[in-house]
């Protein structure tokens, strides 16, 4: 942010919600404001400041606000039922707690249950309780001093931000990143997607995920313009990409779905001036997906890999001069190879390396600059993490083939292999397999429990508009295209299926459905 304000003062850094710009002049202060009201409420280095809010302008001021004191950002999931918050805020223990207006009312419960101090609303008059204790956040701005702070001496060591996994049994884990760990995602990922700073980003993806993919500080460092969608509508994704010249934005495989879906019949043009790339991650993208985004919207496709503890982007298949000498979709479809200052390996149970023939399976272990320093109150989790299979190397859970070109194909979650008769069945495969088809829309692909087999493969899914896709269709279609044991024997049709916020099929709900009532299961 130092940079931003310095080079591109008068430069539009920011464009809310509802179009109000912001130079990045004009954004230092607010923060500068931001930071010399929490400090006036007695944040100190070390504390936390939790924000529960959709995509805004003020989240990217309150993670800078934060950190230059020195506390703890903690954004946290705006998808989540009330009670579900309990859990957080008592694990993370924040001093102050900023929401938005739509969703303020999730932590009512909490006020006064709490050790929290201040409670902030993004603008009080539209939260449609009573604000009682909340302060109003344009209030608290205005009032506040604009000069610089008074920063503490800060060690790249020191913890940054905590960010809660999502799309998992249990109580969520809260990852710590340190300053160093931020630090070196901002290099790593602005190399890896090119940023320049003629550069505009459209938020697509939630910001509260990783702080946006790391967006907020590679970007902004570069003197790039960030456009904020507050809500996810394919309609208005093109409408903003017109309007701001949009080149480059976020999209799990499901986004880009809907995207694609409403591009077929809506007279709108896919691009400005600018050329459009598209860094999609969260889950593997099916090959028609990616062949679909480039060929019918004309944009650029960059995948890229990681997790919530690893920064998070550790893998990517942007390079021109591997997709120029291989089949362009096989090689954008991979993960791909290690980005710089991080090491990958695909190790087996006994932790050695598989071999580089791009069949054999392991887990995918990884070191570097972005791994997470720990896990929040949890030292066992940590330990295990670090020490499974290989001592000192961080286990992602992801199941991988790697090939001679070191570039890693995930093929499931550990808890995703199906096993079915004695035969490890990749889910994605056969999700891989269900896309293929035109009137699959969202494909899901889970074990359900089977008296012969111990599992077989269940398809649920969601159909296009207008298709009338049967059970017996979908399985003389995989089994057109897949060895017979890897096919759905059951296929379920849904309305939808459930996601976490970054476009995930959460198949752990789905697989509970089945197996919550076993005496054993492999979910």
């Amino acid at each position: 942010m130092d940079r931003a304000v310095e080079l591109y003062s008068d430069d539009v850094g920011v464009v809310a919600d509802d179009g109000t710009e912001f130079t990045y002049g004009e954004l230092g202060e607010r923060i500068d404001r931001l930071s010399n009201a929490l400090t006036r409420w007695g944040v100190e280095k070390g504390d936390r400041v939790a924000l529960l809010s959709p995509n805004s302008h003020y989240f990217i001021e309150t993670l800078y606000a934060t950190m230059q004191l020195g506390a703890l950002y903690v954004p946290l999931n705006f998808r989540l039922q009330p009670e579900e918050y309990d859990y957080l805020i008592d694990d993370c223990d924040p001093d102050v707690v900023i929401a938005d207006y739509e969703y303020a009312e999730k932590l009512e419960h909490l006020r006064g249950e709490t050790d929290v101090k201040e409670w902030v609303v993004y603008d009080a008059d539209r939260y449609a309780e009573e604000t009682g204790e909340w302060h109003d956040y344009e209030s608290v701005l205005a009032e506040a001093d604009p000069d610089a702070v008074d920063r503490p001496d800060i060690s790249e060591d020191d913890d940054a931000t905590i960010l809660y996994t999502s799309g998992t049994t249990g109580d969520p884990k809260g990852v710590v990143h340190t300053h160093r760990i931020q630090h070196y995602h901002a290099l790593v990922h602005s190399h890896h997607v090119e940023f320049e700073d003629t550069d505009t980003l459209l938020w697509t993806s939630p910001m509260f995920h990783i702080n946006g993919w790391g967006h907020i500080y590679g970007l902004t460092g570069i003197g790039g313009r960030h456009v904020i969608l507050r809500d996810f509508n394919p309609e208005t994704v093109f409408e903003r990409i017109n309007a701001y010249d949009v080149s480059y934005l976020g999209g799990a495989p499901t986004v880009l779905n809907m995207l694609l879906e409403y591009y077929e019949d809506a007279d709108v043009s896919s691009t400005g001036e600018m050329p459009v790339r598209v860094e999609t991650a969260a889950s593997p993208p099916p090959k028609q997906t990616i062949k679909r985004t480039e060929e019918e919207l004309g944009w650029r496709i960059m995948h890229a890999y990681g997790a919530t503890e690893t920064g998070p982007i550790i893998t990517t298949s942007n390079s021109k001069r591997k997709i120029e000498a291989g089949d362009k979709y096989d090689i954008i479809n991979k993960p791909g190879f290690a980005t710089l200052n991080t090491e990958i390996r695909v190790v087996d149970e006994d932790g050695e390396d598989v071999p580089l023939n791009d069949a054999t399976k392991g887990e995918v272990v990884t070191r570097g600059n972005q791994v997470l320093d720990r896990y929040w109150n949890k030292p066992e989790e940590t330990k295990r993490a670090f020490h499974d299979r290989l001592d000192g190397w961080f286990h992602t859970g992801d199941i991988a083939t790697i090939d001679e070109n070191h570039m890693i194909t995930i093929v499931d979650r550990k808890k995703d292999v199906i096993i079915s008769g004695g035969e490890n069945i990749s889910s994605i495969e056969v999700q891989d397999t269900l896309y293929d088809h035109p009137d699959v829309s969202v494909a899901a692909v889970i074990g359900i429990p089977h008296e012969k087999w111990g599992e077989t493969p269940k398809a649920l899914i969601v159909t296009r508009e207008g298709s009338d896709l049967t059970e017996e269709g979908v399985i003389d279609f995989c089994r057109d295209r897949l060895a017979h044991y890897k096919c759905p024997t059951v296929v379920e049709f849904r309305e939808n299926l459930p996601q976490t916020s970054t476009g995930k099929i959460q198949k752990y709900e789905l697989r509970e459905e089945h197996w919550s009532d076993q005496e054993s299961g492999v979910n």
